[in-house]
């Protein structure tokens, strides 16, 4: 997020959601964030918390479209794109989560993302699907 002397008492509520989702309350960290999301929409920081506390709280419509945000700003961003891959998931929209795991995949290697990838694949494959990705 972007800090100015006159952002103070934004930055002061983005802190405390990141703190609120920290303690699995994305509904309060949604609250405290409101203001940030007003004055700040398109800080890739803001949505990623946004995302996060969406996510945590099953609003996967409004998880994917702040996680699409962020891949709209920074397209090398693997856990927006991990992220975004889980929401896609959780909705039943296997091969655009697939698309995006795999992505996040293979621009960081970590333990959750190839996890995530492999269920993923899984239900792909359970379901006769193939993952072959449109991109």
């Amino acid at each position: 997020m972007t800090s100015q002397p006159a952002s103070d008492g934004l930055f002061e509520s983005f802190r405390r959601a990141e703190m609120l989702i920290a303690r699995s309350r994305p509904l309060d960290a949604l609250q405290a964030l409101s203001p940030v999301l007003e004055s700040q929409p398109n800080d890739a920081s803001v949505q990623l918390l946004a995302g996060r506390a969406y996510l945590n709280s099953a609003q996967l419509q409004r998880a994917e479209e702040a996680f699409g945000r962020v891949v709209d700003i920074d397209p090398a961003d693997h856990y927006a794109r991990f992220a975004l891959g889980k929401a896609l998931q959780r909705q039943g929209r296997l091969a655009e989560a697939h698309t995006q795991l795999k992505m996040a995949s293979a621009m960081d290697p970590r333990p959750e993302y190839q996890e995530a990838l492999g269920e993923v694949r899984a239900r792909l494959a359970n379901e006769g699907a193939e993952p072959g990705d449109p991109g």
